[in-house]
């Protein structure tokens, strides 16, 4: 990992990105041992308006606590796409809601349908952990094991095990995803 690394959440409020961005700071910062910070920042409607979640890991003590050009950018919908991408590092990750993004770069993006996957699982409110499920993997920026200790220490009680199931759902399809692009590969 770089000495700093940053990762950008953003969607609509009402899409569990803030609650998000506090699962995986702790992930990193309790579990795994990195310095973080994490900041968050919504809109005045609660459900609807815009969402941003974003946390900062280091090896390092951490100067300043936003992103500034995110390595990692988790798009839940159009218009956070459209909004946050020109900050996206040129070589970083782009994991976007295929179910709500449907205008999507022609390359460099990991379309997945987080929120599909969440209501094939009973509850589209954990589109959340699908995604972070994802992100860790595909981006290794922290440990599976940390970030399910923290999914399982944050969620409210009674929703555990969809949440266990949410998380493995996000990572068997970042999984996926990668099996199916290391076959694509030309060489």
């Amino acid at each position: 990992m770089a000495k700093r690394y940053e990762i950008r959440l953003a969607g609509s409020g009402g899409q569990g990105l803030i609650l998000a961005g506090i699962i995986l700071a702790e992930a990193a910062g309790l579990y795994d041992g990195k310095f973080v910070c994490q900041t968050q920042s919504y809109g005045p409607a609660a459900r609807g308006g815009a969402s941003k979640a974003e946390v900062v890991i280091s090896d390092e003590e951490i100067d300043y606590p936003k992103a500034i050009q995110p390595d990692v950018l988790l798009a839940m919908n159009q218009k956070s796409l459209d909004t946050y991408l020109s900050d996206l590092k040129p070589d970083g990750l782009l994991l976007v809601d295929a179910t709500f993004v449907t205008e999507i770069p022609a390359t460099g993006a990991v379309a997945i349908p987080f929120t599909r996957i969440a209501r094939e699982l009973g509850k589209e409110m954990a589109a959340n952990i699908v995604a972070l499920g994802a992100l860790a993997t595909l981006s290794g920026a922290v440990t599976l094991k940390s970030l399910r200790t923290a999914v399982l220490a944050r969620v409210p009680p009674g929703t555990a095990e969809l949440n266990k199931k949410a998380l493995a759902a996000g990572i068997a399809a970042a999984r996926k995803y990668l099996k199916k692009s290391a076959t694509n590969k030309i060489f």
